[in-house]
């Protein structure tokens, strides 16, 4: 149905539907049920939007965070191969059309010591100037540089945590100590070595910040006194969550006592973690959308029950039942339509913000949000998607629509007469 205002034609329903949502003190009622509504669907939005912005900032983190630096496959040797037997592992991994780069590394366990302090730690000793690492790890880069490592034959690159534990920093000398023993007439000796700090870096995780040392290649071969060029190869592949995959189709071309390992052995349980959380928690956050929901059902419900007098005198007019149904629907459209506008709002300056927010709270009150010891990261990452925003506000649209229809029915069926007498 159809009328004018101001010589101007006007939807009915809809005209009435929008005075509904926006009545002040003609109808308190009427207005608290509406905010009441708007709130919930905006909290209930706003909060999943956060809560998925910060799940994609973890997904993000240890993708390009974690997993680039990591390798995404290990093939390693306990025996002394030779370069030419090397070489053959190597270009039988390179057939494989998923592998991207092959880095060959010297892997150990170590000590690294100065005069006030000692800690277990991986050492990797690499080829710095190949840069299949050096070009991730170096964004994350405090102090120095990783490509040092190519011009200090005894330059060590280690985390800022190490670091702090040790009391280094750039250009002072910590000694490492292999697990190799020379043994002589005598005593038996400990081998190590005194190394300079050319670079210090930080991830944020506790496995990389906290354990893992890079030296060169050649000084690794000296301080292990190996007899092989190297004693592993670093693997990347193109896509890292098909790094297990790919390492079981390698298995057909790894002859000898090689051994391989994906970083799915080591950090695989934390990463399907965060996405099983994020699954719950999106479940939990829906269902808190659902309630909202409800609420705006019996909202609509108690509204159509105080407006039973405006409902019989406008069927008395001659208004049709569905233009009756279609008011409703249209306040629900309405209220969902500003719950869904101030829910993205809100929803969109907390993802941009809760990083900030995280590390003022950590800051103000002296806590931790995250554990390095227990989380992959210290810090509250989030990364904003469009997609995720518009997929959460067309559930929300669609969720108030739904709730619009008992209501609207019940408001359809009201008889005039009764209505007017109960008035």
């Amino acid at each position: 149905m159809v009328f004018c205002v101001s010589n101007k034609p006007v939807n009915l329903s809809r005209y009435i539907a929008f005075r509904y949502v926006s009545a002040g003190k003609s109808s308190h009622l009427v207005s608290f049920m509406s905010a009441i509504s708007i709130f919930g669907l905006a909290l209930g939005l706003a909060i999943l939007v956060i809560v998925l912005s910060v799940m994609n900032g973890f997904d993000k983190e240890m993708r390009q965070s974690v997993l680039g630096i990591v390798p995404h496959i290990t093939v390693s040797s306990e025996e002394n191969l030779n370069a030419a037997q090397w070489q053959e592992v190597r270009s039988n991994i390179a057939r494989n059309s998923s592998v991207t780069s092959i880095a060959p590394v010297i892997q150990a366990i170590g000590v690294a010591a100065t005069g006030d302090s000692n800690k277990g730690v991986v050492i990797n000793g690499i080829d710095a100037a190949q840069g299949s690492e050096s070009s991730v790890l170096n964004r994350f880069m405090r102090a120095g540089s990783l490509d040092a490592l190519e011009g200090e034959r005894w330059g060590i690159v280690l985390g800022q945590t190490l670091a702090n534990r040790l009391g280094v920093s750039v250009g002072d000398s910590i000694d490492l100590f292999s697990t190799s023993i020379l043994i002589n007439p005598i005593t038996p000796l400990v081998t190590f070595k005194g190394f300079n700090v050319v670079g210090i870096y930080r991830v944020g995780a506790q496995e990389l910040d906290g354990n893992l040392v890079m030296i060169n290649l050649a000084a690794a071969r000296s301080l292990f006194r190996l007899r092989s060029p190297y004693n592993a190869l670093h693997i990347r592949t193109i896509d890292v969550l098909q790094a297990e995959t790919v390492r079981q189709e390698m298995l057909g071309d790894l002859q000898g006592n090689l051994r391989s390992e994906s970083w799915v052995a080591t950090l695989g349980a934390i990463y399907e973690n965060i996405q099983f959380s994020r699954d719950i928690i999106s479940f939990m956050l829906w269902l808190l959308i659902a309630v909202a929901a409800f609420n705006l059902i019996v909202s609509l419900i108690m509204i159509v029950r105080d407006k039973r007098g405006d409902i019989a005198i406008l069927r008395t007019l001659g208004t049709s039942p569905a233009t009756i149904y279609r008011i409703f629907v249209w306040q629900g459209c309405f209220i969902g339509l500003m719950g869904i506008a101030i829910g993205v709002l809100l929803g969109v300056l907390g993802s941009l913000y809760v990083s900030q927010f995280a590390a003022f709270i950590e800051s103000s009150f002296s806590v931790q949000i995250l554990n390095a010891q227990v989380y992959p990261i210290d810090f509250l990452p989030s990364e904003l998607r469009l997609a995720d925003v518009l997929f959460v506000a067309s559930g929300v649209l669609l969720l108030s629509l739904l709730a619009t229809f008992y209501p609207a029915r019940r408001a359809a069926a009201i008889q005039p007469a009764e209505a007017l007498r109960q008035e």
